[in-house]
Order: C-alpha cells, then sequence, then structure tokens
C-alpha cells in the first residue's frame, strides 16, 4: 500500500462495526485514527464512514461532534460503509431525518411486499453499471455481505447494484464521493479489494 494512503481517518457513528473496519484497514497497511471532534479529522488523507444502526441517532451524534459539517467541507476522498453510505445522501425515511446531503437521494426502507427477507442479511452478488475505480478487480457476480433493512433506490452515482426482491445501489461513486451498502470488513477478498481500490484513490 502505498504511503499517500496510510493516514485513514475513521469516523464514529456509532456503529458497532467501527473495530473490525479498523482491522481491515490495519491488514492493509493503513493506519486508521479515530478523531472524536472536526479537528482531530484535519489532516487525513482518506476518511471513511462506517455505521450499523439507524439514521437518526447516527447524524445526531455526528452533529452533536461538529463532524456532520466538517465531512460536507471534504476535500479529500471519503467512503461511507452500510448505514455511513446512506448517510451521505440527503434524507431518509428511517425516522424522516435529513442527512448530510452529500450526494442527491433518499433512502428508502425495503419493501418485505416484493416477495424477499427485510433485512437484508447474507451474501448476495454485485452487478456493475457503469466502470468505476472503486471497482478495479471486482467482477461481476461477486458475492459480498449484506446487513440491512434501508437502501437508496438506483440512482445516477451507483456504480453497482444488487437484487433483493427489489434493485438497489451497493456501490455507488461520484468525484471523491463513495459508499458501500455491504460490509466490505465482512466480504472476504472482494471488501479487501474494494477498501484496497478506496485507499488509491486520488482526490478529484
Amino acid at each position: 500500500m502505498s504511503e499517500a494512503a496510510g493516514d485513514v481517518a475513521l469516523i464514529d457513528a456509532g456503529g458497532a462495526n467501527l473495530g473490525s473496519v479498523r482491522y481491515a484497514l490495519e491488514r492493509l497497511g493503513a493506519t486508521p485514527r479515530n478523531p472524536s471532534a472536526s479537528r482531530t479529522m484535519r489532516g487525513a488523507r482518506r476518511v471513511i464512514l462506517p455505521g450499523v444502526g439507524a439514521a437518526p441517532p447516527a447524524m445526531d451524534l455526528l452533529r452533536e461532534r461538529g463532524l456532520a459539517d466538517a465531512l460536507r467541507a471534504l476535500q479529500v476522498p471519503l467512503l461511507g460503509v452500510c448505514l455511513g453510505m446512506q448517510l451521505l445522501f440527503d434524507a431518509s425515511e428511517e425516522g424522516d431525518v435529513a442527512c448530510l446531503g452529500l450526494l442527491p437521494g433518499r433512502v428508502r426502507r425495503l419493501d418485505p411486499a416484493c416477495g424477499a427477507r427485510v433485512p437484508h442479511m447474507g451474501w448476495n452478488s454485485l452487478e456493475t453499471t457503469r466502470a468505476a475505480s472503486l471497482l478495479d478487480g471486482i467482477g461481476a457476480g461477486s458475492q459480498a455481505y449484506f446487513v440491512h433493512g434501508y437502501a437508496l433506490p438506483e440512482g445516477d452515482d451507483c456504480i453497482a447494484t444488487c437484487d433483493h426482491g427489489q434493485r438497489f445501489a451497493a456501490v455507488v461513486q461520484r468525484g471523491n464521493i463513495c459508499g458501500a451498502q455491504f460490509h466490505p470488513e465482512r466480504s472476504a477478498a472482494v471488501g479487501a479489494r474494494l477498501l484496497g481500490n478506496f485507499l488509491r484513490m486520488s482526490p478529484c
């Protein structure tokens, strides 16, 4: 891994997956730190926003710590993971909460009427919708591990989808802003590849 990938800020939005994402990054040679306030995020070359849980308390925590505005002002690559990806968008139906607004769109609850169990838990396949650096080396049909009850409908920033009774955005990228609805830290080689691709990204 390049020296440029070494300094990664790993944001605590109250998610239980913070430790497992840290270990996944360390296995790739990164040295993540956990900013507890906006000032401690300064100087990071990459920022990752993991998340497990519900959107309203996660947004409350980010605002209380001054991290919401700091994330909006970032000029370096940012990766949202699971709930962290959902927080990148305008709003979520979960608690009807306003999110970071870094990407356009509204997170919606997965519909159990579509014939699939909600929440969506387990391995599922990714289908690439367009080429992007975040997906280098990840082929169509690659398996990733999901745990979620809300998701983004497929949109302009979607670079890979997944089908769980309905099609939703599994990976998004617009410039420096990236997101993975699945858990890369639990997705074996596919997850490691996505994290490695993110650590090699150059700021746009």
